[in-house]
């Protein structure tokens, strides 16, 4: 039966074969050449978006100023979120069930407050505590200082967003570690190493594969949301535009200057996200990581 098929089934040249038509394809090609014809249309046949009035404030000293705080801002509570992430992460999983309880509160805690609210609150310490101070619990005090002088809107920014942040880098640490085998750590451990050696030398590097993907987008999320500290009177790139339209009164093209600035520190955060996912993906994936046509 199966000779009698093959030998009636017609020759095939695939040098010769077109590919099969796909007008779903062109209709969807079609429909994005339209969208992208009109929104070029709109923001080059639209007076009031003001491009002058853009290109005048784009390397404005202040603008340029309050986009470098930004920056400063976002790596500085990335770096100090990730350190206490990482150590919430092992205090997650450590067999000691205080200290699991602590940090999974914490956890809870800090991801389920939004971070305007706990900028806000950081920003009004003094309410609760005109006072900070340092000594023993419960004992003499060594010194203290007027929480107002501590707190000030560049503090609080700071406070705010490191444990926001802290909360969400311990879940994506937490989750690397995990996909780690634990015979990984468990042969580190038979060679010698101890329990940090052998958590900071075998089992951080290999969850760095799952760890680096959700951080890198952590950051972008972390410097868009930069743009809330403009509430606590902090010169960030939004304030710094808000201080212009405030007296010039040309807000979209203000808006368009601050958005630019976002889409290049983004973009630019984005090449160096898919780089380090290269590095450390090395020898894990063979496929182009796109879904087939």
């Amino acid at each position: 039966m199966t000779a009698t098929t093959t030998a009636a089934a017609p020759d095939v040249d695939v040098a010769t074969a077109r590919p099969r038509p796909r007008p779903l394809r062109w209709l969807g090609g079609a429909v994005l050449a339209v969208v992208a014809a009109q929104i070029a249309w709109f923001l080059t046949h639209n007076d009031r978006l003001e491009w002058p009035v853009v290109a005048e404030y784009l390397f404005d000293a202040n603008v340029l100023a309050g986009l470098a705080t930004s920056i400063g801002l976002t790596v500085a509570a990335m770096v100090a979120g990730s350190a206490l992430g990482v150590l919430l992460a092992t205090g997650q999983l450590a067999a000691f069930a205080p200290v699991r309880w602590a940090c999974t509160l914490y956890v809870g805690v800090f991801r389920g407050i939004p971070p305007l609210v706990q900028l806000l609150f950081w920003f009004n310490l003094a309410y609760l505590l005109p006072r900070l101070s340092i000594g023993i619990p419960f004992g003499p005090t060594f010194e203290s200082w007027s929480t107002n002088d501590v707190v000030t809107p560049l503090t609080a920014a700071l406070v705010g967003l490191t444990l926001h942040e802290s909360a969400y880098m311990a879940e994506i640490v937490r989750a690397g570690i995990l996909s780690v085998a634990a015979g990984q750590r468990d042969a580190a451990m038979a060679m010698g190493f101890t329990g940090g050696q052998a958590f900071v030398r075998v089992v951080l590097p290999q969850a760095m594969r799952v760890i680096i993907p959700p951080t890198g987008s952590q950051f972008i999320s972390l410097l868009k949301g930069t743009s809330l500290v403009s509430v606590i009177a902090m010169t960030d790139l939004l304030h710094a535009v808000q201080s212009v339209y405030n007296q010039t009164y040309q807000i979209v093209p203000l808006l368009i200057v601050a958005c630019f600035w976002y889409l290049v520190v983004v973009t630019a955060l984005s090449f160096g996200q898919q780089r380090l996912e290269r590095r450390f993906g090395r020898g894990q994936r063979s496929a182009t990581g796109r879904w087939p046509a």
